[in-house]
């Protein structure tokens, strides 16, 4: 999987397409990333010692890799992700302006 937490991702397919936001966790099993913002449904939650009233909550849902692309840092455009070894580690490039994203 090629992207990270807190990478800035905009969704390209969905009812959320268009919207922008960061990750906030990655789903590499299910190859599926949470953005913050995005995919937003409601849980009916029941009363817990955190929540005693209990009721419906908002909260985001997993979306799919294929459906989010990241950002590029130079440009803010979408952009696919490539890697090239610098120094002898592996870094992550925006494919669009060549930029490493991994500083």
């Amino acid at each position: 999987m090629k992207f990270k937490t807190g990478d800035k991702v905009r969704v390209m397919r969905g009812k959320d397409a268009g919207k922008e936001g960061q990750i906030t966790k990655v789903l590499k099993d299910a190859d599926k990333v949470v953005v913050e913002g995005i995919n937003m449904i409601k849980k009916h939650q029941k009363p817990n010692n955190a929540n005693p009233q209990g009721g419906i909550i908002d909260k985001e849902a997993p979306i799919h890799v294929s459906n989010v692309m990241l950002l590029d840092p130079d440009t803010n455009k979408p952009t696919r992700i490539g890697s090239e070894v610098k120094d002898g580690n592996k870094v992550r490039i925006a494919k669009k302006s060549g930029t490493a994203i991994d500083k």
